[in-house]
């Protein structure tokens, strides 16, 4: 599903060069989850990013889901992003003005697929919302928020799940019960999950774990990550 090699990011400052990533080699398969764990800074945002073609790398060579990333202009970007990824961030990023049922049906809108707002009905009954369909954002609590943030993300059925850092405004048993969904919802749909977190007992569930440290990624035991091996 993820293939990366030698995957570099280098961005401009009026200090010089900063080199976010450096050389990265990653694989993960169909249906795994791999946990990205390291300091601040380090680049695991970045590496996500790169993933789901919201930031491109300076070189080296990114595959998702058997598509070469490079390929793709900026239009192809966002519609590879919407057939195929669903993305959780830390921050809810709902649309304040929208309730919940029409923040989640937005996707499904934007592919043109009929019934939305049956799908968001439906993605939000999953993760346990249905009472709250008609409630705006600021009526609901942010454990509340980040699950319509989850339903949205799976609303389209991705067969990739990104999550940067989705528990880091929660408390813990809040970001517990958010996690409990996220990890059914890959299993039950056999999504890939790449999660980035600071929380190494949300990394250990899943299958793989990966450190990344000054842009430099290692697997447990700091044995550098092997080279994925791509056509």
């Amino acid at each position: 599903m993820i293939n990366l090699q030698d995957v570099h990011l280098t961005l401009t400052s009026a200090a010089g060069p900063v080199h976010i990533l450096r050389g990265v080699d990653l694989a993960v398969a169909d249906g795994a989850s791999l946990s990205v764990v390291g300091p601040s800074g380090s680049g695991k945002s970045s590496l996500l990013a790169i993933v789901g073609g919201i930031e491109r790398a300076t070189s080296g060579r990114v595959l998702v889901d058997g598509v070469d990333l490079a390929t793709l202009d900026e239009d192809g970007l966002a519609l590879f992003r919407r057939d195929r990824i669903g993305i959780l961030f830390q921050s809810f990023h709902l649309i304040p003005t929208l309730t919940a049922q029409e923040n989640v049906a937005l996707p499904v809108e934007l592919k043109g697929a009929p019934r939305a707002d049956v799908a968001a009905a439906d993605a939000l009954a999953e993760v346990g919302l249905s009472a709250r369909l008609r409630h705006y954002p600021a009526q609901l609590s942010g454990g509340e928020q980040q699950r319509v943030a989850l339903a949205r993300a799976l609303v389209n059925r991705p067969r990739l799940l990104l999550a940067d850092e989705p528990t880091g405004n929660l408390d813990a048993a809040t970001g517990r019960a958010v996690a409990d969904l996220m990890f059914r919802a890959q299993a039950e749909r056999r999504m890939t999950l790449l999660l980035i977190t600071h929380d190494a007992r949300l990394a250990e569930r899943c299958e793989r774990r990966l450190t990344l440290d000054e842009g430099r990624a290692r697997e447990p035991g700091g044995r550098a990550a092997p080279a994925p091996a791509l056509a």
